[in-house]
């Protein structure tokens, strides 16, 4: 049994993934007081005591900045309330794509919001599908990186596809492909594709067979979609019978929707770890993460182990 009691609360933009994450783990999310200044400034205060409890706080850190401030001064409010400790959810994990010093000059993002967050007071990171697995060796405390494979790999098999395939859009997620296509006795294919700048990929090459096949995209993130698209007319030029993809997170930013309503992909499947808004595209279907993060909130809360959780 758990030996303190549990809060919950949540940033303004998560706030309906984090109902549905309260109504799994059978607590209502604590009311919390914003005061916003007429300069943008906004101070949120808990609305309810925190002393000696453990804190849930849930809140993805997409842009703009003030998500992620949101949920730093939501942090450091639980730890001046003597909160015992504050488990930080986060279901998409902003800037995770700057987690290297890949040219002259540039930051590491990802490094740096986990310095904030621990600066902040958290003792413990939820988080799901990370851009870099190695981001979680940037912080000194807890990290619970959750998959979406979970909810991914049920849906899949509830397609009852034959001739399955799994497709990498790219290099970086041929190892994530392989997972899928073992896991499900599938093949696999890679797209290699070339950039000349952030989001403008300029040639892809097919590596694999895909003829006759029902091929599924497999990412983590879905930003303006190009890199998808550009993979999904590649595969059906090259026998494909149909192309799905699916990620993690639908960040759909730009052109997006319009370059997946116009796109050869069948479907697009992404999670509610980012509120999408999939009136924009039929073609958009959103499965929630909020079972799976409930379900691990618990296990923690309780001290349990959440290896069970990790499929693939």
């Amino acid at each position: 049994m758990a030996d303190q009691l549990s809060y919950l609360f949540c940033t303004r933009t998560s706030r309906d993934l984090a109902e549905k994450i309260a109504q799994h783990y059978g607590k209502e999310l604590g009311k919390i007081n914003f005061q916003e200044f007429s300069d943008g400034e906004f101070e949120p205060v808990l609305d309810e005591s925190v002393r000696g409890g453990r804190v849930f706080l849930i809140g993805s850190t997409f842009p703009p900045a003030d998500n992620l401030l949101e949920l730093l001064l939501m942090i450091d409010a639980a730890k001046r309330a003597s909160a015992k400790s504050i488990t930080v959810v986060i279901p998409y994990f902003g800037l995770a794509r700057q987690d290297r010093k890949d040219k002259p000059r540039a930051p590491i993002g990802a490094k740096l919001v986990a310095n904030l967050l621990t600066a902040a007071g958290a003792t413990r990171i939820m988080t799901m599908d990370l851009h870099a697995d190695q981001i979680q060796g940037f912080f000194e405390i807890p990290v619970d990186h959750l998959y979406a494979s979970t909810i991914f790999v049920d849906y899949i098999r509830s397609l009852n596809l034959e001739d399955l395939t799994i497709a990498s859009p790219d290099m970086g997620g041929a190892k994530r492909a392989k997972n899928y296509a073992g896991h499900l006795g599938a093949e696999v294919v890679i797209a290699y594709k070339e950039r000349k700048k952030a989001n403008v990929v300029e040639e892809m090459f097919l590596i694999g067979d895909v003829t006759g096949r029902n091929v599924i995209l497999i990412d983590d993130m879905i930003d303006t979609a190009g890199t998808l698209c550009k993979a999904a007319d590649i595969l059906i030029e090259k026998g494909a019978k149909t192309v799905r993809a699916m990620a993690t997170h639908g960040v759909l930013s730009g052109k997006a929707y319009d370059n997946i309503e116009n796109s050869k992909i069948l479907e697009v499947i992404v999670t509610d770890s980012i509120p999408v808004k999939n009136n924009l595209s039929s073609k958009i279907k959103v499965l929630s993460c909020a079972p799976l993060f409930a379900d691990v909130m618990t296990m923690v809360h309780e001290h349990k182990s959440i290896s069970s959780k990790f499929v693939i």
